[in-house]
């Protein structure tokens, strides 16, 4: 890569924000009253992937049709409000060493963010990680977009309106899927399993990122 790379773009879910879906299912079945292994097998059998999961991302369904599908998958009589908010518990806080890494690397090349995501879930990041999500330039969400990774059409929206051409990016996701995704359509990937891996990626590239890096 060397001196080809001119922007960063990082997924955020998992990279740098830290998600534990365990959380909404025990939210959702303190909420409900119902054993949380129920909850656990119901979503892994009827959400997981499911198309409704994809269409609410790609911002085809509206969250309260999503809730509704997941009051049914479930199996739970909760309000919308009562989802949402198990549906939001799952945002445990900041990944472990990334704000330093955002802060040394938004002095050497631009960032930018790129999430698989839905309104629901925007609203609550974007407010409660504001202070964290400030490097980057712009934060690109399926959502908005109308295609998730690892869609071509995702990955040519958000390199057609970064301007930069897709050899010269340089992707940061935690899933295998998203990264071939991104390197089929061009740019240059890297597959996270923790601060280590991006900072050994930008070390790479000669960008200092100061002591302690990976904490």
């Amino acid at each position: 890569m060397g001196d080809s790379i001119e922007a960063l773009l990082f997924d955020l879910g998992s990279v740098v924000i830290d998600l534990d879906v365990a959380r909404a299912h025990a939210r959702w079945a303190a909420l409900a009253g119902v054993p949380v292994a129920d909850i656990v097998e119901r979503s892994r059998a009827r959400i997981s992937g499911s198309e409704a999961f994809h269409r609410h991302e790609r911002g085809e369904m509206a969250d309260t049709e999503f809730f509704a599908h997941l009051r049914r998958a479930l199996e739970i009589d909760l309000t919308d409000k009562q989802i949402e908010d198990g549906w939001n518990a799952m945002f445990v806080g900041e990944m472990p060493g990334i704000r330093r890494i955002l802060s040394r690397a938004r002095q050497a090349l631009p960032l930018y963010a790129f999430s698989n995501t839905n309104a629901a879930h925007q609203a609550c990041w974007s407010a409660r990680f504001a202070d964290l999500l400030a490097p980057f330039r712009r934060i690109y969400v399926s959502n908005e977009i109308g295609a998730r990774k690892p869609e071509v059409a995702a990955y040519r929206a958000v390199v057609a309106d970064m301007g930069v051409r897709p050899q010269r990016i340089l992707f940061f996701d935690d899933k295998a899927e998203n990264v071939a995704g991104a390197r089929a359509s061009g740019l240059e990937a890297v597959q996270v399993t923790s601060a280590a891996d991006i900072a050994r990626a930008l070390s790479a590239l000669a960008i200092d990122l100061g002591p302690h890096s990976d904490r």
